[in-house]
């Protein structure tokens, strides 16, 4: 079964740090680009970052520059969005996303990211 499982998320407070994790299962991630996107309540998906098959060209949403970091680690079937400096704003659903140009598309279950005092 192909598989993309996000983990990581959790409660932190504003200022806070937290690492997500999309872990493929059942394909090996090396040809497909991934992208990291977030659904907070009562608003759409939105893009925040992707990084290229080979992880050398990497995109952000303005809304996170300077404080989110995408990274892979192909050896591992793993994708990492490192979040800095989260602030109230940033909470919601974290989705990842591996795709390729011939249309494959799959998704993770999600994983919930709450910045709160």
């Amino acid at each position: 079964q192909l598989q993309l499982v996000e983990s990581g998320g959790g409660l932190v407070q504003p200022g806070g740090s937290l690492r997500l994790s999309c872990a493929a299962s059942g394909f090996t991630l090396d040809y497909y680009a991934i992208s990291w996107f977030r659904q907070a309540p009562g608003k759409e998906r939105e893009g925040v970052s992707c990084i290229s098959s080979n992880g050398g060209s990497t995109n952000y949403a303005d809304s996170v520059k300077g404080r989110f970091t995408i990274s892979r680690d192909n050896a591992k079937n793993t994708v990492y969005l490192q979040m800095n400096s989260l602030k109230p704003e940033d909470t919601a659903v974290y989705y990842c996303n591996a795709y390729n140009d011939n249309g494959y598309s799959n998704w993770g279950q999600g994983t919930q990211v709450t910045v709160s005092s």
